[in-house]
């Protein structure tokens, strides 16, 4: 097996630049960049194209485990490699809601066995589980998402002491969705006076803008 290959002419797009330069990889890991390099193993002409770094998409839904009718772990990942996202980090709203740190290993473990990229996962944040959050290590866990409108099973957060707390206390980055219930269920019933159960899909923006 030839563990060697050559890419030639491509339009690589690094550090705010647009060269057009060679690159060579060997055991899958990029071995020299320059303006020309002689070829070794396995030779690609990329005249025209771009090579990108691989992405990084910090927010993502995967939707396991509980939801997986909707997209799982491996077939997520598979899409986001298709697309070169090379890096995903999965929110916590599934079921059951990753709200402790043995659910989140639960999800580890899963990502161990189906993922085709390089993963980590936010754990939830609650009204009640600052202990858990006081407890993560942050040399693995990537953040905590703090959801202040409702969301899947108990991650919502809509006491002003717990989020003092959460954000006193998060050894990590936090990440927040910023919605207001009573809000948003005042202007759904606006909408739905005017447009009935067709509410435009358009309009979701509108109902959920506060």
């Amino acid at each position: 097996m030839n563990n060697t290959i050559t890419i030639k002419n491509c339009r690589v797009v690094n550090e705010g630049q647009i060269i057009e330069q060679d690159l060579i990889i060997k055991n899958g890991r990029f071995e020299k960049i320059a303006n020309e390099v002689e070829a070794e193993g396995e030779v690609v002409d990329a005249a025209g194209l771009f090579l990108f770094p691989g992405v990084i998409d910090d927010q993502c839904h995967f939707r396991e485990p509980g939801l997986t009718e909707r997209g799982s772990i491996k077939t997520e990942s598979l899409s986001a490699i298709a697309g070169g996202t090379t890096s995903f980090m999965d929110m916590p709203n599934v079921l059951p809601p990753t709200l402790d740190l043995g659910l989140w290993r639960d999800k580890i473990s899963i990502a161990e066995q189906s993922a085709s990229a390089n993963f980590s996962f936010y754990m939830g944040t609650s009204n009640t589980n600052i202990d858990e959050i006081k407890s993560i290590d942050p040399s693995e866990v990537c953040g905590i998402k703090i959801f202040m409108g409702s969301s899947t099973g108990n991650l919502h957060v809509d006491s002003e002491d717990a989020l003092n707390d959460l954000f006193k206390e998060s050894p990590v980055i936090i990440t927040t969705h910023c919605e207001d219930d009573p809000i948003i269920k005042s202007l759904e019933q606006e909408f739905l006076a005017k447009y009935g159960e067709k509410i435009p899909v358009e309009m979701h923006s509108e109902i959920r803008s506060r």
